[in-house]
């Protein structure tokens, strides 16, 4: 039977395996996936034809599904198809949006939010596959573009309407490219004789206009419970794009990425402090540096991380804490915690223009301030990206000139060889009196989230905030021991405090982190999405 929708002609008929009804909400679409058995059909003028069958989705229970609909830059479209792929960090998925008009495009993830693709000419050869290492500046289509990632993936399912039989068979390589224009560029080499290319640009589902989306339901969330590989404690995973979680009983950090059956990965860790904001802890905060953007939106704290400065070579060591900020249409943001004030930070889609030592974002040059190698010591709740023992990050931070010195730019490059990754981050400073006001914590903590410099009033209020600051060094230096590992021992501790003291039982269980850089917050992000 077929059906006229309005502006382009429908074609729907029944599944040649099942008996389902299959649609076609585009004359150009040649493939479905039937919705009921999975079998792959093909489109044979008005009759339809099984060519196969593909693998049940991995069920991650993205906010987006088949039929909702939305609003790109004015123009309506309908999310119809949808991939799911897999790589080492763990899946994304790649929805096919349908417009009005007849054109495809792709909406992505990309970094916790999203990035909404289309398909592109290739006016010159693309560079072969092998030659692409993260950090490198190369030139696709006569444009300049800076390599993001470069990694191996494969295509492990499909659903609804697609604009091309779906490859199951066999992985290919897939890389991610940036531009200072705030683009996103993939380049699929699916067929390496003839490498797809894709360009977008970050969205988020807010922007979208979108209707019809998946329902958040404490039901849905509890699908996607699990137990603890460690201790058995019920772990549930709150979030559709999480990667790693953390137990709250043992502490062990637990590898979602691949799934919730069978085994898990997963490793301990030792004790940390905890969060000045708690989790699950929801601040009103304006978080954007577009003009005219700063819209207050509510932000829950759903992770939380312990990181210190490593390899340093020096007797000066920096300490910090990140909570991992979300925002369910705003995707993700950081609250940075440094021995030098507040600031928080976002991934960001595009690279900065290079400006001699420094960079230009936004039309703001940022100096150079340092660069330095971090790790994290101590992590709480969930995170979108893969976490693993004792993994490092090599950042450079940059700070905005002239009026906008409160701006504040991180690279981040994490793995090693071939798998290497370059996140850019970038945020601004906040005052601790703003962070305790968005969360509404109790006056009393104040004086514990001052950062600038020690207080010299001699008040009662100035005496309780020489405490909290001399509480807060304390943290630091056990902080040491725990960030060295087997360089240092608690022996100093114990002949202070002695051996029965509270003191030296935390030093040895672990030590406690402080503040210390800018921070990039991206730490470990995985940037793949608006692949195509």
């Amino acid at each position: 039977m077929a059906t006229e929708q309005s502006p382009q002609r429908g074609y729907r008929a029944a599944c040649p395996n099942c008996g389902a009804p299959v649609e076609f909400r585009s004359a150009a679409s040649a493939f479905a996936v039937c919705s009921y058995c999975r079998s792959s059909i093909v489109r044979d003028g008005e009759a339809l034809r099984r060519i196969g069958q593909v693998a049940e989705l991995f069920d991650d229970h993205s906010p987006l599904q088949l039929g909702a609909a939305g609003r790109h830059q004015g123009a309506p479209f309908v999310l119809v198809g949808r991939l799911q792929y897999r790589y080492a960090e763990g899946t994304w998925n790649e929805w096919h949006a349908l417009f009005d008009n007849g054109r495809s495009g792709w909406l992505s993830e990309d970094n916790g939010r999203y990035v909404f693709a289309f398909d592109a000419p290739l006016d010159t050869p693309a560079p072969a596959a092998e030659s692409l290492r993260a950090g490198q500046s190369v030139s696709v289509g006569g444009q300049a573009w800076s390599v993001a990632s470069v990694a191996a993936a494969k295509l492990i399912a499909a659903q609804g309407e697609l604009p091309f039989k779906p490859s199951l068979e066999r992985g290919f390589v897939v890389a991610d490219l940036r531009n200072t224009r705030g683009e996103v560029g993939t380049l699929d080499y699916g067929d390496p004789a003839a490498p797809k290319w894709a360009i977008g640009r970050s969205v988020a589902i807010s922007e979208l206009a979108m209707t019809g989306l998946s329902e958040s339901s404490e039901k849905t969330l509890k699908a996607r419970g699990v137990e603890c590989p460690s201790c058995g404690t019920a772990l549930q995973v709150k979030l559709s794009t999480t990667q790693s979680i953390v137990c709250p009983n043992c502490h062990a950090v637990v590898d979602v990425s691949q799934g919730v059956g069978g085994e898990l990965k997963h490793y301990a860790q030792a004790n940390g402090s905890e969060p000045q904001i708690p989790l699950g802890s929801t601040g009103t905060l304006a978080l954007s540096l577009k003009p005219g953007d700063k819209k207050a939106l509510p932000w829950q704290v759903v992770g939380y991380a312990e990181r210190c400065e490593v390899d340093t070579g020096e007797d000066d060591q920096a300490f910090w804490r990140e909570y991992l900020l979300y925002h369910r249409t705003e995707g993700f943001a950081f609250l940075v915690d440094a021995e030098d004030g507040w600031s928080w930070t976002a991934p960001i889609t595009g690279v900065p223009e290079r400006a001699g030592d420094g960079v230009k974002y936004q039309g703001v040059v940022y100096r150079k301030l340092y660069d330095y190698t971090g790790k994290a010591t101590y992590v709480l709740g969930e995170f979108y990206w893969r976490l693993e023992r004792d993994a490092r990050t090599y950042n450079t931070d940059y700070i905005g000139t002239g009026a906008f010195s409160s701006r504040r730019i991180n690279r981040e490059r994490t793995g090693s060889g071939d798998t290497q990754e370059i996140t850019w981050s970038a945020g601004e400073t906040l005052s601790a009196d703003a962070v305790l006001k968005a969360f509404k914590l109790a006056p009393e903590k104040r004086a514990a989230l001052q950062r600038d410099a020690m207080p010299s009033s001699g008040n009662a209020a100035g005496l309780l905030a020489k405490v909290f600051f001399w509480v807060f060094v304390v943290v630091v230096l056990l902080m040491m021991f725990r960030c060295d590992g087997d360089a240092r021992d608690c022996n100093q501790v114990r002949a202070t405090y002695g051996e029965a003291s509270a003191e030296y039982q935390n030093c040895l269980r672990s030590a406690r982190s402080g503040g210390g850089r800018i921070g990039g917050g991206s730490w470990g992000g995985g940037s793949f999405g608006g692949h195509k």
